[in-house]
């Protein structure tokens, strides 16, 4: 499944001098894709997943492939850790017993 901007308010938390920022970390980092060191670096990434940690050291420049598996990575990990982990329901009493 696509990521929805639409329903995110991830963009509404970048500082307002996000594209600087941006700009920097990719110029850091040579325009090179820190994960893989082979694609050019066009998106800057928060390092640790789901912070709002906007520090030049908390960043990392990386190509698409490469942040759309470690998004989808950390998104598998937050599901996993999740106490509705696959939204099944609870176990219910067998309509049939008497307690």
């Amino acid at each position: 499944m696509a990521h929805n901007w639409g329903s995110s308010n991830r963009k509404s938390r970048l500082p307002g001098n996000w594209q600087a920022l941006r700009k920097q970390v990719l110029e850091r980092d040579g325009w090179l894709c820190q994960i893989c060191r082979v694609r050019p670096a066009t998106i800057a990434d928060h390092i640790q997943p789901m912070t709002d940690d906007h520090r030049l050291e908390a960043l990392q420049g990386v190509c698409d492939p490469c942040h759309r598996q470690k998004t989808a990575r950390e998104g598998a990990a937050a599901r996993a850790a999740s106490p509705n982990a696959g939204r099944k329901r609870p176990p219910e009493d067998h309509p049939g017993l008497v307690t």
